[in-house]
């Protein structure tokens, strides 16, 4: 709980009290509620029955597009949405590929910025991770004026 130096749109005040735990700003003079359900980076537990503890909320990356939720039939763990699978998967084999050809990180690294524009683009729908993994090392490697032979 901390005052921050947000304006109420309702009467002007700036005093304003922010809950960490629920994510919301009230005007502490006219009690309109300013921001509600902001992201928060705070970790809570709650212990439910038995004894156990479970985290409160979800994991929102900083790439990602949504928050991580429970997967079906309430196992434990996160499910992640088809593109963020899709990168790590190609960062794995960029990497798995590099290593047998003894590629530099930065080589990696290029590599894996030129797979997420495919992926975004759409480009790999439709055609096999490793050649676009392939392609994608290729091209760093070209861009690089590497000396391995491809």
């Amino acid at each position: 709980l901390f005052q921050n130096m947000s304006i109420c749109p309702n009467c002007g005040s700036k005093h304003i009290e922010h809950h960490d735990a629920s994510g919301s700003s009230i005007c502490t003079e006219c009690g309109v509620v300013v921001e509600e359900n902001a992201i928060v980076n705070s970790v809570e537990f709650v212990e439910g029955a038995g004894g156990a503890s479970s985290v409160v909320g979800q994991f929102v990356a900083q790439n990602s597009s949504k928050a991580y939720t429970m997967g079906r039939g309430g196992r434990y763990g996160f499910s992640r949405d088809s593109r963020e699978t899709t990168l790590l998967n190609g960062k794995r084999k960029i990497q798995e590929v590099a290593s047998r050809l003894r590629l530099g990180s930065h080589y990696i690294d290029s590599a894996h910025r030129l797979f997420t524009i495919a992926v975004e683009k759409s480009f790999t729908c439709g055609r096999r991770r490793s050649h676009v993994v392939a392609a994608c090392l290729y091209i760093s490697c070209r861009q690089e004026k590497s000396q391995h032979m491809l």
